[in-house]
């Protein structure tokens, strides 16, 4: 199917392709959808994707999507910061501040441990963890990552590193499905899990 359009309408279905999840049928599918949108409503989305790029980025604190340099959650004086909450990505914070349950901070690691995709620690946010702690009078961190084996793995990586520095270090109970995603978790069986943390 490669190739098989005029130059621009290919362009276009290339550049979809490489969104997550999407793949050449659906790309293709999404490139005749906006060729038939009337001009002014594909130029708004390509507007709206402009100013997202220009506004949005990572808050200094915990990495979660910010328009200023602290997100509203860094920036909510009312939150618990003795605690954080590490996750995976923004959408995990936002599953997780859904449940109602949890009045703390977060870090967003922007990923998690796969040797198979090449990510290891380095390319997560982790050293930005371990500088928080002291400053922030950090006690304790839940390790909130996917119950997955990439989340796993990231979770058991953090244990070794957290727990000889005297805090309480505990890992969200499994009321998850394993192989799951947060992002697809009910509140109520994420609610739960964060009540059963445990200690690691």
């Amino acid at each position: 199917m490669a190739g098989a359009y005029a130059g621009p309408v290919q362009d276009l279905i290339d550049e979809l392709g490489r969104l997550p999840g999407v793949g050449p049928k659906s790309a293709q599918r999404i490139a005749f959808h906006l060729l038939k949108l009337p001009k002014e409503d594909a130029l708004r989305l390509a507007r709206v994707i402009g100013e997202a790029k220009d506004r949005v980025a990572w808050c200094s604190r915990c990495f979660n999507l910010s328009e200023g340099p602290l997100c509203g959650i860094c920036s909510d004086d009312r939150r618990d910061g003795s605690m954080v909450c590490v996750v995976e990505e923004p959408k995990d914070l936002v599953a997780v501040e859904k449940t109602g349950e949890y009045r703390g901070r977060y870090h967003v690691l922007q990923g998690a441990i796969s040797p198979i995709e090449g990510v290891g620690p380095d390319q997560l946010r982790v050293k930005e963890l371990l500088t928080r702690i002291e400053p922030e009078g950090i006690t304790e961190v839940i390790l909130c990552t996917n119950p997955n084996i990439e989340g796993e793995a990231t979770a058991m990586y953090l244990g070794r590193l957290l727990g000889p520095l005297g805090l309480k270090v505990t890992r969200i109970a499994s009321g998850l499905p394993v192989g799951g995603d947060l992002e697809y978790a009910d509140e109520l069986t994420l609610g739960r899990a964060l009540e059963g943390r445990r200690e690691l």
